[in-house]
């Protein structure tokens, strides 16, 4: 379909009128409307979670991810800067047994005991995930159940952003997987997709074959 057979939808990007397309994301209505695709960043090169955005309808402001968010008449679009640095450093290959992994998580975490449920980074998260839930799983030292909560986990850090108490629950999740791989505990969720790959029964459009 050409661009003037498409519908037209107006909306604002980082402050600018852009004209997209029914039917463009808010990355692809971006590119349009001017803003340079940078290569060696973000999904361009294979790494998710880079295009954060916040969005405001109306008088209703919330986040997103642009890559996956369609374009609406009138929306106001702000893509948010990059996340900062980790605060939290560990070598995983340190960890030689499971005995004190949950001592070292509070050593490295110190702040995940004091989730307040605010709940402020589920309302945050653009793939939907019980962050909360998880944090709470992870401070009991169920890393292995935390680590199956986090594995849509993209990384945009906007539960980070969210919290409070500074958490960094993006990050306590990575650990959590980390940590469950470098123990062989495979996540249930990991070993059933591994077995459907094995099996061909599953391709890279994400839809088990046979289906």
């Amino acid at each position: 379909m050409s661009d003037s057979a498409a519908a037209s939808v107006p909306l604002t990007i980082n402050g600018t009128a852009v004209e997209a397309l029914a039917g463009m994301t808010l990355v692809e209505a971006a590119w349009r409307g001017g803003v340079p695709r940078v290569r060696g960043v973000g999904c361009l090169e294979g790494v998710c979670g880079s295009c954060r955005v916040l969005l405001r309808r109306g008088r209703d402001v919330t986040v997103a991810l642009a890559c996956q968010t369609f374009v609406e008449p009138g929306i106001e679009v702000v893509f948010l800067p990059a996340p900062s640095a980790p605060r939290h450093h560990y070598e995983i290959e340190e960890f030689a047994d499971g005995w004190d992994v949950q001592a070292r998580f509070h050593e490295i975490f110190p702040e995940a005991a004091r989730c307040r449920h605010c709940h402020g980074c589920v309302r945050s998260c653009p793939k939907d995930i019980d962050v909360e839930a998880a944090i709470v799983l992870a401070a009991a030292g169920r890393f292995r159940d935390a680590g199956a909560m986090f594995f849509e986990c993209v990384m945009c850090e906007l539960c980070d952003g969210a919290c409070p108490e500074q958490i960094a629950p993006a990050h306590v999740g990575l650990f959590c997987r980390r940590v469950t791989a470098h123990f062989h505990l495979r996540p249930p969720n990991l070993i059933h997709r591994l077995e459907e790959l094995r099996q061909g029964r599953y391709d890279v459009s994400g839809m088990p074959q046979g289906e």
